[in-house]
C-alpha cells in the first residue's frame, strides 16, 4: 500500500471569517474511498457552512491539532501566527501580484519553511484557471443587483440569498415572481457571467442581441450580454484579438457608452486591470442620458471598470448610493443616485453550493496530481517550496524580503 497521506481541512480564521470549505463531507468520503492511502481530518469550526456533526456523521474525524497532517486545505489567507511550520498548504494566498496586505503572511511562510500551492495559479494547459468561485459570485451578484433594483423602484421584492439554505431553496423563491419591464446589460463571458445568465434563465428574462437591445423597447424584462470582443475594439482597425488585447489593452477603446443610455441595471462580470479602459467615465454619470439606476459590480475593483465603485460593501449591507454629480457615497435607494452592489465575498451567501462546486473541480482536476511527485501543473502553482520561492515566482523576491510593497 502507498504511504499514508494525512490531509487536514483547516478552520477559516481570516476576519471577516469565511464559511466555505475545500471539501464537503460527502466529497471527503469519496476521496477516501477512491484513494485508500488518504485520511482526512477536519478542524472544528462554528461558522463553516457544513456543521462539525455533518463531518462526524460521514465518518470524517474532527481534530483540533492538525500538526500530524501532511497537506492542509483552506480557502482564504491564513493569519501568519496560525501557519504550522513545514507543512504543505493549498489556499488563495493573494500574493502573486505583490498584494501589500499579504506581504507579512508570505514572509512567515518562508520563515516557517512552508510549501504554498496557490489555487489561483492552478491552470489547464491552455492557461485557463481550474479553480474559482466565480459561478456562484455571478449567481448571488445578479440576484443582489435585481434585489436592489426592486427596492429602488418599489416594483418587486426579492429575499436575501444568505437567508436561503442552498441554491435549490433560492430557485424555489423565484416561483411566481413577476418582474416589470426592464433592460439589463451583462458584461463578460467567464464563470461570473455564466452565473448571472443562470439567474436570467431562472427568472425567465429574455435574451436580446446587442444591436436590437440598443434600439428597441420591450413590455417584459430583457437582457443582453457583451463579451470582451463586443466591448473592446482596437483603435486603429476596429478588430479584437484576445491575446493582443491582454498584451496591449491601451491600444483598445471601450464601446460600452451607448448602453448607459438604454439600460436600467448593469451586471458587471468583465475582467479588468489598470491598463484596461473603464466601461464609462465619472463625467458620464453627470450626463442627462445616463439611465442606469443600479450597478452590480461583481468584478469589484474599486474605481476600476466602474468608476463609481467607491469600495466594498458587505453581505449585511450590500448596496450604497453614489451621487452622480460629486461621486459621494450616500444611503441606498435615493431618487437621483446610482446604487452600487460591490460585495467582495458573494459566494459566502451560498456557501454550501459554492463549496460543493469548488470541491468537485478540485477532485476532477487537482487531487490526483497533488499526490504525484513532480507533477508539472502542481509545480507551476507552487509559490514556495520548503520555505524557498520557486523559479516561477522569483519575481516576488523583493516583495518577500520586505524591500517592495508595490
Amino acid at each position: 500500500m502507498a504511504n499514508l497521506v494525512n490531509i487536514g481541512l483547516i478552520r477559516e480564521e481570516k476576519q471577516p471569517q469565511d464559511n466555505r470549505v475545500a471539501f464537503t463531507p460527502k466529497q471527503c468520503q469519496w476521496i477516501m474511498h477512491h484513494f485508500p492511502q488518504v485520511r482526512i481530518y477536519v478542524q472544528p469550526s462554528s461558522i463553516r457552512a457544513f456543521k462539525d456533526e455533518e463531518y462526524s456523521q460521514a465518518g470524517i474525524p474532527l481534530k483540533e491539532d492538525l500538526a500530524d497532517c501532511d497537506i492542509l486545505f483552506g480557502i482564504k489567507e491564513i493569519p501568519p501566527a496560525k501557519l504550522i511550520p513545514g507543512k504543505k498548504y493549498l489556499f488563495f494566498s493573494h500574493t502573486k501580484k505583490k498584494q501589500p496586505h499579504n506581504q507579512k503572511m508570505l514572509q512567515e511562510i518562508l520563515k516557517k519553511k512552508i510549501t504554498l500551492i496557490d489555487y489561483e495559479c492552478l491552470v489547464h494547459p491552455d492557461g485557463q484557471r481550474i479553480l474559482g468561485f466565480g459561478f456562484f459570485a455571478g449567481i448571488v451578484g445578479a440576484h443582489n443587483g435585481l434585489m436592489a433594483y426592486g427596492e429602488k423602484t418599489h416594483s418587486f421584492h426579492l429575499k436575501r440569498v444568505y437567508t436561503m439554505h442552498d441554491f435549490q431553496d433560492l430557485i424555489g423563491h423565484y416561483f411566481g415572481i413577476k418582474l416589470p419591464p426592464m433592460k439589463i446589460v451583462i458584461t463578460g463571458s467567464g464563470r461570473v457571467a455564466a452565473g448571472a445568465l443562470e439567474i436570467m434563465g431562472l427568472l425567465g428574462i429574455k435574451y436580446i442581441p446587442p444591436e436590437e437591445y440598443l434600439v428597441n423597447q420591450y413590455a417584459y424584462p430583457v437582457y443582453t450580454q457583451l463579451k470582451a470582443g463586443e466591448l473592446y475594439l482596437r483603435k486603429n482597425d476596429k478588430t479584437y484579438s484576445r491575446s493582443d488585447f491582454h498584451q496591449h489593452p491601451d491600444q483598445y477603446e471601450c464601446r460600452f457608452l451607448p448602453y448607459v443610455t438604454v439600460s436600467d441595471l448593469l451586471i458587471n462580470g468583465i475582467y479588468w486591470d489598470h491598463n484596461i479602459p473603464p466601461l464609462f467615465l465619472a463625467s458620464d454619470l453627470r450626463k442627462e442620458n445616463f439611465h442606469i439606476k443600479v450597478i452590480a459590480d461583481i468584478t469589484d475593483d474599486t474605481q476600476g471598470s466602474i468608476p463609481c465603485n467607491l469600495g466594498d460593501s458587505t453581505i449585511e449591507n450590500p448596496v450604497y448610493g453614489v451621487t452622480k454629480d460629486t461621486m459621494q457615497q450616500t444611503a441606498p435607494y435615493l431618487a437621483d443616485t446610482v446604487d452600487m452592489m460591490c460585495v467582495g465575498n458573494l459566494p459566502n451567501e451560498l456557501p454550501r453550493d459554492a463549496s460543493q462546486y469548488f470541491g468537485d473541480q478540485l477532485m476532477k482536476y487537482v487531487f490526483e496530481a497533488l499526490l504525484q511527485p513532480g507533477n508539472e501543473m502542481m509545480e507551476n502553482a507552487t509559490i514556495t517550496k520548503d520555505g524557498q520561492l520557486t523559479p516561477h515566482y522569483q519575481y516576488l523576491e523583493d516583495y518577500a524580503s520586505g524591500k517592495s510593497e508595490d
